[in-house]
């Protein structure tokens, strides 16, 4: 069984996660966070000394659960069929009561979040263009593409899942990655 101390902390993290995918770096409260919690503001101090490190802890668990789902998805799948279901992993986000990526919110803030948090924030871009650079060159793409095509369809993936937030309308983020398998930028 944990101790207090590791459920405080694993409660803390998905609490403040969440809170940081509703309201970015600037939305992270430790006094509304322990509220959430159950614990006093001075407890998540024992954890995390700063928001900073909070932040930074946040966003690394994020890449690397990120970087899990998609090795999990390529051992399971062919990289067409992989590709066709990493729009799934974006998707995720907006089921969970309209929240968005948490590596998209912190990235929009990044004149305003500590060095430490933005290093943890480039390792979930740089996970996901390099797993589908993976996929697209296993695919047959030329390799000369791979990283570039990645790139943007990292973006145009991350670009729909903001639009479809800002409506609150999960349909819309479908309808855009059906635009995109139609044109043939996404494999359908």
């Amino acid at each position: 069984m944990a101790s207090p101390n590791v459920i405080s902390k694993e409660k803390i993290m998905v609490a403040a996660t969440k809170m940081a995918q509703d309201h970015g770096y600037g939305g992270l409260n430790f006094r509304e966070l322990a509220e959430a919690v159950g614990i006093k503001p001075a407890s998540i101090y024992h954890h995390f000394p700063s928001k900073a490190d909070l932040a930074a802890a946040i966003a690394t668990k994020y890449w690397k659960d990120c970087a899990t789902d998609l090795e999990t998805i390529s051992s399971a799948l062919d990289p067409i069929s992989s590709l066709k279901k990493y729009p799934v992993t974006f998707r995720r986000s907006l089921q969970n009561e309209n929240r968005i990526c948490l590596a998209s919110f912190l990235a929009a803030e990044r004149t305003d979040i500590p060095e430490k948090v933005l290093i943890e924030v480039y390792k979930f871009a740089d996970v996901n263009i390099a797993w589908l650079s993976k996929m697209l060159k296993a695919s047959g793409s030329e390799e000369k593409t791979c990283e570039p095509r990645a790139r943007a369809i990292f973006a145009a993936i991350a670009g729909a899942q903001m639009i479809a937030r800002s409506r609150a309308d999960i349909d819309i983020f479908d309808s855009i990655v059906a635009d995109y398998q139609a044109s043939g930028f996404l494999p359908s």
